[in-house]
């Protein structure tokens, strides 16, 4: 690896390592500190505005993104009812399989859905690939991405013409081949957060459930919905004691990982769409700001030649996340090798499409080297195949665009030209990630 690359590497980890910032590493929050002075930089200037309005005139007009033909307005972040009016203007134009999960958020909010491809007279079997974007609110611009990604494909699709994304190119017949896999999109799995963080500029990560806050803490509202999954969720029976810390019991941390797995309708609502698509091969969840792209086992490293070695294993309970690995905890999660290698392989087109697209600098990563974490929705379908919950394996993997703001005090924000480049980076990762699902299956 060349030594610009490793720099680039080790700076994007120290920024955001697992989607978290120093202070917060720190068990402070961003919020503590931030003043009069950074709350306007929020909303004036520094970073990219939130859109007043409804751009999409309630699912009549219908989003453009940068690859197909960009005339779309880039220059503000979709409130919440632009996502839904999007996602129905894509719904009415393309007559897709749209949906609506069936678990309210905690504010009575619906998580919807889109269904694109698939076979000529797609069933549920038809679908092979999950993406799903806003799960943590404050990483603002994935639901975006994700939305204006499918009108790209669409739209090259119904014109029988390519994609562009920066430096990258795609044929019409790479078009139909990204179409062909079956692709189910969820763009907001947070709604209630990203509401709440849209309305403060106050950095949220977590949903808005209220069960276990402490009157007078509003730290202590909200669960991480990437530490609510079921992968090892009980992460002081299965992890080192004085490793890294993979989740949290503490409400008022920002990797709160709830009272249960699954306690949250968010990540039942996952879990449900997993259950009706039983032939899902591949899931990416959508972050930012690490320029990288996390596969393999979340929580551990990979090994391939020792199947006993696994989370299962009662032998190991308790080993789990050391890293380094230390005398007595010598551990790695059992993987199988052509899973692995899918996976890493996948990973590495995902971020060489990236850089290749804008000249910014994205790495394939193993997940564990991140952060090791419990509860993950990388790990989710993986772990409902290995403990006969149903389906097949989900290969999953995690795209962390962009990178640090900072110009003001949540780095999440983005400016309006990061917000752009992040657009063209993404859609060459999206359409890599789905040429990669038919040609590895």
């Amino acid at each position: 690896m060349k030594l610009p690359l490793l720099t680039a590497v080790a700076a994007h980890l120290l920024v955001a390592s697992g989607c978290l910032l120093d202070i917060e590493r720190q068990g402070g929050h961003v919020v503590d500190r931030r003043s009069t002075l950074h709350r306007r930089q929020a909303l004036n200037g520094s970073s990219i505005p939130i859109s007043v309005g409804d751009r999409f005139s309630d699912g009549k007009s219908v989003p453009q993104g940068v690859g197909f033909h960009p005339t779309g307005n880039f220059s503000t972040v979709y409130n919440l009812a632009e996502i839904d009016s999007a996602t129905k203007a894509l719904c009415r134009e393309f007559n897709l399989p749209c949906f609506d999960t069936p678990y309210k958020t905690y504010e009575q909010r619906t998580i919807s859905g889109l269904k694109l491809g698939g076979s000529p007279h797609p069933t549920n079997a038809s679908y092979t690939v999950l993406i799903s974007a806003g799960i943590h609110a404050r990483e603002r611009g994935g639901p975006d991405h994700l939305l204006n990604f499918a009108s790209d494909l669409l739209h090259a699709d119904r014109a029988g013409t390519g994609l562009t994304y920066g430096g990258m190119s795609y044929l019409p017949s790479e078009v139909r081949t990204a179409l062909s896999v079956g692709v189910v999109l969820l763009p907001l799995l947070n709604p209630d957060g990203v509401a709440h963080d849209h309305a403060t500029n106050l950095c949220w990560r977590k949903n808005r459930n209220p069960a276990h806050a402490v009157p007078g803490n509003p730290h202590t509202v909200g669960v991480d919905l990437n530490r609510n999954f079921s992968p090892l969720w009980n992460h002081t029976k299965y992890f080192v004691p004085k490793g890294p810390a993979p989740a949290s019991d503490d409400p008022a941390s920002e990797i709160y990982r709830g009272a249960g797995p699954l306690s949250e309708p968010e990540t039942q609502d996952v879990d449900w769409v997993m259950d009706k698509h039983r032939n899902l091969g591949w899931f990416m969840d959508v972050h930012s700001m690490a320029g990288i792209v996390i596969h393999g086992w979340f929580h551990e490293s990979n090994q391939f030649r020792d199947p006993d070695m696994n989370f299962r294993n009662e032998e190991y309970h308790g080993k789990v996340g050391a890293y380094p690995d230390a005398d007595g905890t010598r551990y790695r999660e059992f993987i199988e090798a052509k899973d692995w290698d899918a996976m890493s392989i996948a990973a590495a087109r995902v971020a060489g499409g990236m850089t290749d697209s804008t000249g910014t600098t994205y790495v394939g990563l193993p997940a564990a080297d991140f952060t090791p974490s419990s509860g993950s929705s990388g790990d989710h379908g993986m772990w409902r195949a290995l403990t006969g919950k149903g389906g097949k394996k989900v290969r999953g993997l995690g795209m962390e665009f962009g990178g640090s703001n900072r110009g003001v005090e949540c780095e999440f924000y983005p400016t309006v030209q990061r917000h752009q480049m992040s657009m063209i980076e993404t859609g060459a990762g999206f359409m890599e990630l789905l040429l990669n699902a038919a040609r590895l299956g």
